[in-house]
């Protein structure tokens, strides 16, 4: 289908896409790379009056790694996550959960920023920011403010954005010695969305794992943070037992819908066995 017709605004500042904002109020709509709006105007889910294109914004571009964080840029596209080296170095389960985002058109023009602030429970940095505790900085017409990533979703395409803020960049911290993390994702085809995944972060100390982050990607209504799960492996050798309990709880807050990725049942069973597969390689990453 063919979107409705709309005004096309290309701002090169964000104090003009934030007064662009003000301006139109519920009319006016930011686009990012465009994977998300642009699909839902083509079939008429949206239909905004005013597009707000960030493209020019080079303040919102870029990644710097730093001693104690890593910042990434909001318009920072999958593809430059993905082909980073020393973000790779710095946080490796990034360029991995990159190189799982749909498919290489998708990943050239899609952005982190857009991926993490749109809601939707199928996109895959969500439960990874919220594994790597990072934290959103956002700037609307009262100042800036940031959000960490455990608090920011609400609902299925409800966040706490206010109305007239922007999504800016995503602050990390650099992860401890001892760390470890992986993303583990299970779809029916390159560009599908997740019929299940799962994020994991642990940090081992002297054989024994010190802390734990478990989230799972699309089976509920957002990205789950799986505390209980995580806590079956703090205390513990992250032995076979350790993990066979980790997955049962993980499964246990899993609340999937059935659909064409498979059933409710199957779905959940996946989110066990994703969380297996990333405990297990985020072990061996931490040299468990």
């Amino acid at each position: 289908m063919i979107p409705g017709s709309f005004e096309y605004h290309r701002p090169g500042t964000v104090d003009e896409v934030i007064s662009l904002l003000a301006e139109y109020g519920d009319e006016g709509r930011v686009v990012a790379g465009g994977q998300s709006l642009i699909p839902m105007m083509k079939l008429r889910m949206a239909a905004p009056s005013h597009i707000i294109d960030l493209q020019d914004i080079d303040e919102l571009k870029g990644i710097t790694v730093g001693g104690s964080s890593i910042v990434i840029g909001a318009m920072t596209s999958q593809a430059d996550v993905m082909t980073s080296d020393e973000l790779a170095a710095a946080c490796p389960i990034l360029r991995e959960a990159a190189k799982v985002i749909a498919d290489p058109q998708v990943r050239y023009k899609g952005t982190i920023g857009g991926n993490a602030a749109n809601g939707d429970p199928g996109n895959d940095i969500p439960a990874i920011m919220m594994c790597l505790n990072a934290t959103y900085q956002v700037t609307g017409p009262n100042g800036s403010r940031s959000i960490p990533a455990r608090d920011f979703y609400e609902a299925a395409y409800f966040t706490k954005l206010e109305e007239g803020e922007l999504l800016t960049a995503i602050e990390i911290p650099t992860a401890p010695s001892g760390q470890g993390a992986a993303y583990e994702k299970l779809k029916r085809k390159t560009g599908d969305y997740a019929t299940a995944a799962a994020a994991v972060v642990l940090t081992m100390n002297g054989g024994t794992c010190a802390s734990a982050v478990i989230a799972l990607t699309n089976v509920g209504d957002t990205a789950l943070l799986a505390e209980a799960a995580a806590q079956c492996l703090v205390g513990t050798s992250v032995d076979d037992a350790a993990i066979k309990a980790a997955a049962a709880a993980a499964m246990a807050i899993a609340d999937p819908i059935s659909d064409m990725r498979g059933s409710a049942e199957y779905r959940t069973a996946m989110a066990g066995e994703m969380t297996v597969r990333a405990i297990r390689s985020a072990l061996a990453r931490a040299g468990g």
